[in-house]
C-alpha cells in the first residue's frame, strides 16, 4: 500500500534532546507587545534548551542561516521557531531544519503573532507570559518527538480536468504540452464555455469564439487528451496519485450522434467510463447573475437587458442608426454592479439568504469596452454610465479615459442609494433617477431608450461535485483555495486544484493565468513514479487493538480506517488498520479508542500530555 522513504540524513535524533529555540520579532509585529529579550532569558532556563536566539525576521536568509549553523555547530537535534502563523512559514522552517541535517519533522512551530501579540496587544506582560507557556509546550512535545518520513504511494500519471470552458481547455493544453495525459470532462455537448459566445473580449478586442476555437484545437488535436462531452463525474474515491473516477454520460438526443468531439476516447455506446488519475482540476466556471424580475425593470421593461444579451445583439447590428427591437435608440445607459457589491438591507438576499457582497472584477472593464464601442460605431447615440466605483482590474484604465474622451457621461451613485428605473415619458422607454455624487448628490433624471445591466458572476451550482470531492466553499459560494497568496490554486483536498472562475470572479486574462498555474501544480506530483505525503496520519498498535470497531464508526473519511482479520496465537482476530493515503490525521479515532491503541504520528498522546504540562508549568515572565 505504501512505503517509507528512508532518511538520508540520520543525525542524533536518538540522543538526549538538544533543542534550539528561535524567537522572531517579526519587525515589531511580535516584539512591540511581547518582550522578546526577556522571553529568551526565560526560555534558556527550560530543560534541554541548548540554544535560544532572537531575530528581527527569522524567515529572512540570515535568520535561516543562523538555524542551520547552530544545528551543525551546537549539535542541535530538535528545533522550535516562535514566530507568525504556521500557514505562512512552517514549511519554510522544516526545509531549513532539513538543510541543517535534521529530520524535518523534529521541528515545532509556535504562533506567537496571531495567537498572542495580535490577540493581546493591550497586555504586554500577559502576552509575554503566554508566549513562554506556548514555547514550553512545544519544547515538551519535542521531548517525545521521533524522526518521521514521508509516505510514498503509487502514482497514476494523468490528470482529470472537470469543465470544458477556457479554463479547462487551457489546463488540458498546458498539461498535454508537458507530456501529462489528460481526461477532459464537459457536461454540455460542446467545448468553449461562455467565452465562445462573446463578440469581443478585452483587451485585444478579439472575438471570443476565436480564442475558444484556438484552445479547442489545441486539445482535440493532441493525442494525450481524451475528451468526454455530455458527461459528468458520478463517483470519486482515493487520494492524490490514486484517484479512481467513474464518468457517466447523458443520453444522446440522436442515437447516431457521438457524445464526443474529435479526440474523444470512449465508445459512442458506452454509458460510463472508469479512470484512475493522479490529480484533479476543477474548472467548472461561473454563471452570470440573473436579475430578479423587476430588479431595475428587468423582465418587466423590454428596454432593460443584460450585458451578455447586449453584446450578442450589438455584434449583429449594421452601422448607421442604432436600431433595437425595431426602434431607433438615441440614449443608452449602462448600470454597474448588478448582482455584485450588494449591501445588507438595501439589496434583497439571494435564495440562500446571503447577498453578493463581492466585486465581480470583469464588469467595469466590459461595460467601458462596450460603451466605447457603441460611441465609435454610433457617434450620435448618447451613452450614460451609472457606477459606484470604476474598477478596471488588470491595467485597463485606458477604457475609462477613452470612453470619457468619446463623450460617455458618468454618474456616480452610492450603494445605499441605487438608481431607480421607471417607465419613460415623452417617447423614452425608461427614465433613471439617481443621486449623482459627481455633482455633490444632485438628483438627476436620465431618459433612456435602452438600459444595459452589467451583471456580475455567481458561483456555478455544483453541489454533487462538491460533495464527491469534499471541496471547501467560501462565504461567496465559490470554491476556496488554501491561501490566496501562498497556495492560490490548491484546495484543502490534496491533489485537487482549482482553475478559473470556479474559484472566484475573474476576467479572461486572469482565468487563463490561473489555469496555467493549476496545470503546473497538477503536473508536479505526476513527474515522479510515486507521490510523497506528510506522515501525520493515524497508526494502530495491533497488540493493543481489541477489535471494538469504535474507530471505524467515528472516522469521517471513507476508507481511511478498515478492519482486517489476522492470526494472533493461532486464532483469528479483527484489528483496525489505517490507509495512510486516505487518512487526514484528524485524530477522531484516537479520542474514542478505549485501549489507546491508536496514535497520530507527530501528535501522539504522550506529546499532548507533555504540551499540557508545559502550558501549566511555565513560570510567568515578570515585567
Amino acid at each position: 500500500m505504501s512505503e517509507q522513504k528512508k532518511s538520508s540524513n540520520p543525525k542524533t535524533e536518538s540522543q538526549k534532546p538538544r533543542i534550539g529555540v528561535y524567537i522572531c520579532r517579526c519587525g515589531g509585529n511580535i516584539s512591540d507587545v511581547v518582550n522578546t529579550d526577556a522571553l529568551a532569558g526565560k526560555v534558556k532556563q527550560l530543560g534541554d534548551v541548548a540554544a535560544c536566539r532572537v531575530e528581527t525576521f527569522m524567515c529572512s536568509d540570515p535568520g535561516q542561516a543562523t538555524i542551520v549553523e547552530d544545528i551543525q555547530k551546537q549539535n542541535l537535534n530538535r528545533v522550535v521557531v516562535a514566530s507568525c502563523s504556521p500557514f505562512l512559514h512552517e514549511l519554510t522552517f522544516r526545509t531549513v531544519v532539513q538543510r541543517g541535517g535534521l529530520n524535518p519533522f523534529l521541528y515545532e512551530h509556535v504562533n506567537i503573532r496571531e495567537q498572542d501579540s495580535w490577540a493581546h496587544k493591550h497586555d504586554p506582560v500577559g502576552a509575554t507570559s503566554k508566549a513562554l507557556r506556548m514555547i514550553n509546550a512545544a519544547v515538551g512535545k519535542l521531548h517525545h518527538a521521533e524522526p518521521l518520513e514521508r509516505i510514498r504511494m503509487g502514482n497514476h500519471r494523468q490528470t482529470l480536468v472537470v469543465g470544458g470552458g477556457i479554463a479547462g481547455l487551457k489546463t488540458a493544453a498546458e498539461l498535454a504540452g508537458k507530456g501529462v495525459p489528460v481526461i477532459l470532462v464537459e457536461q454540455s455537448s460542446s467545448l468553449g464555455g461562455r467565452v465562445a459566445l462573446l463578440a469581443r473580449t478585452f483587451p485585444r478586442e478579439d472575438e471570443g469564439s476565436v480564442l475558444a476555437k484556438k484552445l479547442i484545437a489545441q486539445v482535440t488535436d493532441h493525442p494525450l487528451v481524451r475528451i468526454f462531452t455530455r458527461a459528468r463525474i458520478e463517483r470519486v474515491s482515493g487520494f492524490i496519485g490514486n484517484f479512481d473516477v467513474k464518468i457517466a454520460f447523458e443520453p444522446k438526443p440522436d442515437a447516431s450522434a457521438s457524445s464526443d468531439p474529435q479526440g474523444a476516447g470512449h465508445s459512442a455506446n458506452a454509458a460510463e467510463v472508469y479512470a484512475s488519475v493522479g490529480t484533479i482540476i476543477v474548472a467548472t466556471g461561473a454563471d452570470p447573475y440573473k436579475p430578479a424580475r423587476g430588479e431595475y425593470g428587468f423582465g418587466e421593461q423590454p428596454a432593460v437587458v443584460s450585458l451578455a444579451d447586449f453584446l450578442r445583439q450589438l455584434a449583429t447590428l449594421p452601422n448607421g442608426n442604432f436600431i433595437w427591437n425595431g426602434k431607433r435608440v438615441r440614449n443608452v445607459g449602462f448600470l454597474h454592479c448588478v448582482g455584485s457589491r450588494q449591501v445588507e438591507g438595501v439589496n434583497p438576499p439571494q435564495a440562500d439568504g446571503k447577498i453578493n457582497d463581492y466585486c465581480s472584477r470583469y464588469c467595469c472593464t466590459a461595460i467601458l469596452q462596450q460603451a466605447l464601442t457603441l460611441k465609435m460605431r454610433f457617434p450620435d447615440v448618447n451613452v450614460f454610465d451609472f457606477y459606484q466605483d470604476i474598477r478596471t482590474y488588470g491595467g485597463h484604465e485606458d477604457y475609462y479615459t477613452k470612453s470619457s474622451a468619446a463623450g460617455v457621461v458618468f454618474l456616480r451613485y452610492h450603494a445605499e442609494e441605487p438608481p431607480v428605473v421607471e417607465p419613460g415619458e415623452n417617447g423614452s422607454a425608461l427614465k433613471v433617477r439617481v443621486k449623482d455624487y459627481l455633482t455633490f448628490g444632485e438628483e438627476v433624471e436620465v431618459p433612456l431608450d435602452l438600459l444595459v445591466l452589467g451583471v456580475g458572476l455567481v458561483a456555478h451550482d455544483i453541489p454533487e461535485l462538491i460533495d464527491l470531492l469534499k471541496l471547501p466553499v467560501g462565504a461567496d459560494r465559490f470554491l476556496q483555495e488554501v491561501h490566496p497568496k501562498l497556495r492560490p490554486v490548491e484546495t484543502a483536498v490534496n491533489g485537487v486544484l482549482l482553475a478559473g472562475t470556479a474559484q472566484a470572479p475573474m476576467n479572461i486574462e486572469e482565468t487563463l493565468s490561473a489555469a496555467g498555474a493549476a496545470a503546473v501544480k497538477a503536473a508536479i506530483p505526476l513527474s515522479r513514479d510515486a507521490v510523497e505525503l506528510d506522515p501525520f496520519v493515524a497508526e494502530v498498535n495491533a497488540e493493543k487493538c481489541n477489535g471494538c470497531e469504535r474507530c471505524l464508526t467515528e472516522c469521517a473519511y471513507t476508507g481511511a480506517l478498515f478492519k482486517e482479520t489476522v492470526q494472533v496465537d493461532g486464532e483469528s482476530a479483527v484489528k483496525a488498520r489505517v490507509n495512510p493515503g486516505l487518512c487526514f490525521g484528524c485524530g477522531a479515532c484516537v479520542a474514542v479508542c478505549p485501549t489507546r491503541a491508536i496514535d497520530l504520528k507527530g501528535w501522539t498522546l504522550d506529546q499532548f500530555d507533555a504540551m499540557i504540562d508545559g502550558l501549566v508549568e511555565a513560570v510567568p515572565v515578570e515585567g
